[in-house]
Order: C-alpha cells, then structure tokens, then sequence
C-alpha cells in the first residue's frame, strides 16, 4: 500500500474523478438543448463528488471531513438521479449510464466506508 502524500493519492478521489469523466462523455450525447438543462445538471453534481472529498480532505479535521464526505455522498445520489431521469425522458438509454450508476453504487459503500472509519 502507498503513501497518501495528497487527495490525488485516495482511491476514492480517483475513482470519482473517473465517474465524473464518464458523466462528461454520456453527456456529449445529449440534444444541445439540454445544454444549460440537464447536461449541467449532471456535470455540475458529478464534478461536485470529487471536489468535496478533495476539500475535506484538505481540512485536516475529521469532523470537517466527515460533512464534505457527506456532501460528497449526497452529489452521488442526485448525480444518480440525473442520469435515471434522463434515461427517462429519453435523453439516454439505461445502457447508457449502467457502468456509472454501477460506479456510483461503489462510490457510495466507499464513502460509507470511510465515514465509519473516520468516527473511530
């Protein structure tokens, strides 16, 4: 196991960073109408999930960490419900956003995870 020098060394960081990448490609996708609708939607909340856990991870408190980690958790969920919804109004298929939203069910039991061990 490596040494965690900054965020850029958690797996959880990178992972999430893959995620909102993904977030990026099935979104070109979509209708340029959906521009400044749903596309930022989903690019704002995925982006959102990596940058959180990088802010309180920074922080350098356990307590801050834990509410960044939370709000990271809570950009997982409505990122996850952008894309279902979508996937709804056919914007997408639900073959489209399979693999995120699988990624994203992983991101959650990762978050989870490390929330745990952060109150010991």
């Amino acid at each position: 196991m490596s040494e965690i020098k900054d965020f850029k060394d958690l797996i959880i960081w990178q992972k999430e960073m893959e995620i909102a990448e993904q977030c990026y490609f099935v979104t070109k996708k979509f209708p340029k109408e959906e521009l400044y609708g749903m596309v930022l939607q989903i690019r704002k909340s995925s982006s959102s999930i990596p940058a959180n856990i990088s802010e309180g991870y920074g922080r350098k408190s356990s307590r801050d960490y834990k509410r960044f980690l939370s709000i990271a958790q809570g950009s997982v969920n409505e990122t996850e419900t952008h894309l279902l919804l979508s996937a709804r109004v056919g914007l997408c298929t639900l073959k489209d956003i399979e693999t995120i939203s699988n990624n994203l069910k992983e991101e959650t039991r990762m978050i989870s995870t490390l929330i745990k061990k952060l109150n010991y």
